[in-house]
C-alpha cells in the first residue's frame, strides 16, 4: 500500500457520534477527505477495502509504564504490544530524582530506533527542583503533564529514593502549574498515611493466606476520595488543571461529581479493571494492583460513570511486569500488570455487546478525550481532515481468545489470559502506515515518532 489511498467502505465512528458509512482519503499521512461511499479519486490512490470493519480514530493510551522490562528494548516490545490492540499514540510515565533533562535524552536514545506507534512522556515531580523547572520542561522537550504521587510522602517517598513530599509540595506544585498555560498536574491520590496504619495492623493479626479482598481493606474507598478532594480543593486556589487516574471507588467518583459543579478543571480517567474485576477475584498477587480491585457495587459504578461522562478516559495503567515478579509472598508481589493491547476488545465485549457504551463513546474515551486533555489535538484523536492518518480498522464480530503470548509484550501473562474476547482491532495505521496486520507487526521498529505537546486554548 502506498502513502496515497483511499479507505472505501467502513462504518467511521467518530467520537460521541453513531457510525457513518464513510470513505476515508489518506494522503501523505494525513486524512485529506471524508467521502461518500463509492465517491471518484484520482485513479493515483489505491484502495483499501473496509467493507464490514469500523474505522476508529487511532486508539490513545495515556496511562503506561516504562522501566519494569527490558530497559533498552521495551521500546519495541511494548509498542508492538500497543499496536496489536489497535494504539497509535502512547504516553509514558516517568518517575526519576533527577534533573528530566537527562532523563529525557537517555529516553528518546531508546526510543527513537524502536518505537513502532508514535509515543510521548509524562514527567513524575519529586523534588523541588521538578517544579522550578516545569516551564522549561514545556519549552525544551513539549512535556506538558506532570503526575504526583500523594502516597509518596515523607519516609515513603525516601524509601524510593525520592526526596520525599508532602501536602505543601502539591500545594506549590498546583500553585506553579495553575500559572503555565497547557499544563496539566495527574494526581495519584491515596492516603498513604491511613493505609499504612490499616495495612500494618491487618498484617500483625498473622493471617497467612492474604487475599486481594484484604489488600482492599487496607485501602478503603474513603483514602481514595478523601485525597481526590484535598487534590480538587488545592486545584481551585490556583486555577490548576488536575487528572485523576485509575479512579475505582464509587465514593471518589462521587465526590468529583460534587465538586465539578464548581470547578470543571478536573479530569477523571479509569481502567479496564476497574470494569471487570472485584476484591472477589481469585487471581491471587497476580491480581494486585494499585489501587486494588474493588466492589461489585464500585464496578457498578465505573460503568455508571462511563455513561453519564463524569469519567472522561480509560486507560490501561500498562506494567510490563514478567509473572515472576508477582509469584511472591503477597504482600511482596509487585503491583501492576500489562493492559494496552487488550483495552478495546475489554470495551467492546463487556461495554458495546452488553449495551453498556455505544462505540461513539468508546471513541471518546479512546481517541478524542485524552488527545483534547493531554494537547494532542487536533493533529491526534479525530478522523477530521488534516489530523494525522490514525486509524483502527476493527471487526466488531471477531471473537478471539486471550493468550498472552500473542500479545507481543514483555509480560508473559495478562487478567484476561482465557477470556474470550468480541471485538477486535484489525488493522493499525499510524500516519498513512499500516504496523499491524491481523494480529502480525508489519512496521519497522523507529517508525514511531515522538510527540512534543503545546497547548492550544481553543481545545480546553
Amino acid at each position: 500500500m502506498g502513502t496515497d489511498y483511499v479507505i472505501r467502505g467502513a462504518s467511521v465512528v467518530d467520537a460521541a457520534c453513531d457510525p457513518k458509512l464513510m470513505d476515508l482519503l489518506i494522503k501523505d499521512g494525513k486524512i485529506a477527505g471524508r467521502l461518500a461511499p463509492g465517491t471518484s479519486v484520482d485513479a493515483s490512490f489505491e484502495v483499501l477495502n473496509a467493507v464490514g470493519l469500523h474505522a476508529f480514530p487511532g486508539l490513545i493510551d495515556t496511562h503506561v509504564h516504562f522501566g519494569f522490562g527490558e530497559k533498552i528494548t521495551e521500546y519495541e516490545t511494548e509498542t508492538s504490544y500497543a499496536a496489536q490492540g489497535g494504539f497509535t499514540s502512547i504516553l509514558g510515565y516517568f518517575l526519576n530524582n533527577e534533573a528530566y533533562g537527562d532523563v529525557f535524552e537517555r529516553e528518546q536514545g531508546y526510543a527513537h530506533p524502536r518505537a513502532h506507534v508514535d509515543y510521548g512522556f509524562h514527567f513524575s515531580v519529586a523534588n523541588e527542583q521538578h517544579v522550578r523547572d516545569m516551564a522549561s520542561y514545556v519549552k525544551n522537550y513539549g512535556v506538558t503533564s506532570f503526575k504526583y504521587f500523594m502516597n509518596f510522602k515523607g519516609e515513603e517517598g525516601r524509601y524510593l529514593g525520592l526526596d520525599g513530599t508532602d501536602d505543601g509540595y502539591l500545594f506549590n506544585l498546583l500553585r506553579t502549574s495553575g500559572q503555565i498555560e497547557g499544563v496539566t498536574v495527574v494526581c495519584h491520590t491515596e492516603n498513604i498515611e491511613i493505609v499504612n496504619r490499616l495495612r500494618k495492623a491487618l498484617q500483625e493479626e498473622g493471617n497467612n493466606a492474604p487475599t486481594l479482598a484484604d489488600w482492599a481493606a487496607v485501602k478503603p474507598p474513603f483514602t481514595e476520595a478523601e485525597s481526590c478532594i484535598r487534590a480538587m480543593y488545592f486545584a481551585e486556589q490556583f486555577g490548576a488543571r488536575i487528572y485523576i487516574p485509575h479512579l475505582s471507588t464509587r465514593m471518589a467518583l462521587n465526590e468529583v461529581r460534587r465538586w465539578r459543579k464548581r470547578y470543571p478543571n478536573v479530569h477523571v480517567e479509569t481502567c479496564p479493571h476497574y470494569l471487570t474485576h472485584d476484591d472477589s477475584s481469585e487471581l491471587g498477587a497476580l491480581g494486585r494492583a494499585n489501587p486494588p480491585f474493588r466492589s461489585k457495587d464500585d464496578v457498578a459504578a465505573m460503568w455508571e460513570g462511563l455513561e453519564d461522562g463524569t469519567i472522561d478516559v480509560v486507560a490501561s495503567d500498562h506494567v510490563p511486569r514478567k509473572r515472576a515478579t508477582k509469584e511472591r509472598p503477597f504482600w511482596l508481589a509487585s503491583q501492576g500488570f500489562p493492559g494496552t493491547a487488550t483495552i478495546l476488545p475489554v470495551l467492546l465485549s463487556e461495554g458495546y455487546h452488553k449495551g453498556r457504551m455505544s462505540l461513539g463513546r468508546i471513541a471518546q474515551v479512546l481517541t478524542e478525550a485524552p488527545a483534547r486533555i493531554f494537547n494532542m489535538a487536533p493533529t491526534k484523536g479525530s478522523l477530521e481532515i488534516g489530523a494525522d492518518a490514525d486509524v483502527t480498522l476493527v471487526d466488531l464480530n471477531r471473537s478471539r481468545v486471550v493468550v498472552a503470548a500473542e500479545l507481543g509484550s514483555y509480560s508473559d501473562y495478562s487478567l484476561y489470559d482465557g477470556w474470550n474476547l468480541k471485538g477486535w482491532p484489525v488493522r493499525t495505521i499510524v500516519r498513512g502506515e499500516t504496523v499491524m496486520l491481523d494480529g502480525k507487526i508489519v512496521g519497522q521498529p523507529g517508525y514511531g515518532r515522538y510527540l512534543p505537546r503545546h497547548f492550544k486554548p481553543a481545545l480546553i
